[in-house]
């Protein structure tokens, strides 16, 4: 098993309270950083199995807001994630800060997840 601590971010605590004006808080540690990282929404729109919005709170005001969408594809789901940002600069820290840089590793982990689920069935 791989050490998480020491391969990156890890998760701390999670709460979510997954309605329209519901709210999550994600609070997660890394191996370079001695203080905990926090994210937190609230969220604008809940479909079950379709779509979710939420603000990104913890810049501030003027934070992204996320959209998925869920569409289903025969025995798939193609999932879509837009955000929107409230500038060109907005977007442009964040790129910068880095802090755009991991959903492509986070879908690689769902996808993993999602086969070991898979062949336990």
């Amino acid at each position: 098993m791989v050490d998480a601590k020491s391969h990156g971010l890890y998760f701390l605590s999670c709460k979510m309270d997954v309605h329209k004006g519901g709210m999550y808080r994600f609070v997660f540690g890394h191996a370079a950083s001695e203080k905990p990282m926090e994210f937190f929404c609230r969220y604008i729109e809940v479909a079950p199995h379709s779509r979710l919005v939420w603000t990104n709170e913890e810049g501030g005001e003027g934070g992204p807001v996320t959209t998925v969408t869920f569409e289903e594809r025969g025995d798939e789901t193609l999932v879509i994630v837009h955000e929107l940002y409230s500038s060109k600069e907005a977007l442009d820290n964040a790129i910068a800060s880095g802090s755009t840089g991991g959903l492509g590793e986070s879908f690689e982990q769902l996808d993993a997840l999602l086969i070991t689920l898979s062949t336990e069935a």
